[in-house]
């Protein structure tokens, strides 16, 4: 088992409520007001997170609780990178993987309401190179937009079902929108559209040609004045990190298991580029930049890029992701939905590389939480792996499932 490594001298403690400078009007008024209603949640809430830490051999992890649009309470334990004694702190730089759908779909939503868009468009009309795609199901050009976003499409699930991990030489994601037009004579819609749920990657790039095709602007740049610009989600960016952020910028790491049980944990390096992929996961970000996203989303202190009309449109169920009757969840318009009694949350997780993350919230508190990890379990090679893998998953999974008692 590998030790996490407590913070260098200086560094941020493994418990701190803080007022985040960096987060300039989003941050809290006084030291007396740093707390959540829920104090015995948020403390259970801390040891589960740093059980589940220790225990899956997690190099680095950070949360912050988000209330009225203010962050809270940080907590941070572990290094952002342990080669070089790099501490997690306030200013650690996370990749977010596929949290970054969320800002994808709002961008999409915000040309539907401008009438640039409708939900009902085929997508075809937009990208008629789909065409090209089987389909025993009927015309693929029956799919819409809002099939995508709710990821009911039918489309595959992976966008590089190709790539062989021990191939170095093999580029992390497609690079070039031409590869992933090559590969669509080879696919096949899965189900009919809309008849239920499959979660697919590439529905994401093909949305993010339909904002480009809309407006005029490459995905990257629209984002940019649409998004992270209005929210003031200064160190945000996608993909390989610019000079000026590259000191905060955090490793990731994956987590070998041998078929004796033995784990290594291996670092991948700090850079990776996601390339055609960029708008189903290619976000990172420091937690405060994500406090600004939450405020958005549940509408405080924060300017109006969507109306809240819209964003409650995009929280209703569309299609069933699970039945469970302990944890069920539903697919809205690019958000994970899960009714607990009386309240519904409201989310997304994240996955790529060595990064997990989780972004859960309460949209009638205005309380959030916002989660990240940066090692994560490999599988595949021996069963001993497999096994730790799906432990590993399973704590994740628990984990965001306690989150939600700290939203009410």
């Amino acid at each position: 088992m590998t030790t996490i490594k407590p913070p260098r001298h200086g560094a941020i403690p493994l418990v701190v409520i803080i007022a985040l400078a960096c987060l300039g009007p989003l941050n809290a008024g006084s030291a007396r007001d740093h707390s959540l209603d829920r104090v015995t949640d948020g403390q259970e809430f801390q040891l589960a997170f740093d059980k589940y830490v220790h225990a899956d051999a997690i190099v680095g992890a950070a949360y912050v609780l988000v209330k009225d649009g203010q962050a809270k309470e940080w907590h941070a334990v572990g290094m952002a990178d342990r080669e070089v004694s790099q501490a997690v702190d306030q200013n650690t730089i996370f990749h977010w993987g596929s949290i970054t759908k969320t800002l994808t779909a709002v961008a999409v939503m915000q040309l539907r309401d401008r009438h640039r868009i409708s939900l009902d468009d085929s997508i075809t009309k937009y990208v008629p190179e789909l065409n090209r795609i089987h389909s025993e199901y009927g015309p693929v050009s029956q799919v819409t937009l809002k099939q995508l976003l709710s990821h009911s499409s039918g489309f595959q699930g992976p966008t590089w079902p190709y790539r062989e991990d021990d191939k170095p030489w093999q580029p992390f994601e497609p690079t070039e929108w031409a590869q992933l037009v090559a590969m669509m004579p080879y696919q096949e819609l899965a189900f009919k559209p809309g008849s239920k749920f499959s979660y697919s990657n590439p529905a994401f790039i093909y949305l993010a040609r339909v904002i480009e095709k809309v407006s005029g602007l490459p995905y990257q740049t629209y984002i940019q004045r649409n998004i992270l610009t209005p929210l003031g989600m200064t160190h945000t960016y996608f993909n390989l990190t610019p000079a000026r952020l590259a000191k905060d910028r955090s490793n990731n790491y994956s987590v070998f298991v041998d078929a004796s049980g033995k784990e290594t944990v291996k670092a991948n390096g700090r850079e990776f580029d996601t390339g055609i992929t960029t708008p189903n996961g290619g976000l990172n970000a420091p937690l405060g930049d994500l406090v600004r996203w939450v405020a958005f989303l549940t509408g405080k202190n924060s300017p109006s890029i969507l109306s809240r009309a819209t964003l409650e449109e995009m929280w209703r169920p569309v299609v069933v992701m699970s039945p469970s009757a302990e944890r069920p969840e539903s697919m809205g318009l690019s958000f994970f939905l899960a009714p607990r009694g009386s309240v519904t949350f409201i989310g997304h997780t994240g996955s790529q590389a060595g990064f997990r993350a989780f972004m859960e919230f309460n949209s009638a508190t205005g309380t959030a939480i916002i989660a990240a990890f940066n090692t994560s379990h490999e599988a595949g090679h021996n069963e001993a792996e497999n096994k730790a893998a799906q432990r590993s998953r399973e704590g994740f999974n628990a984990l965001r499932e306690q989150s939600f008692g700290v939203l009410n």
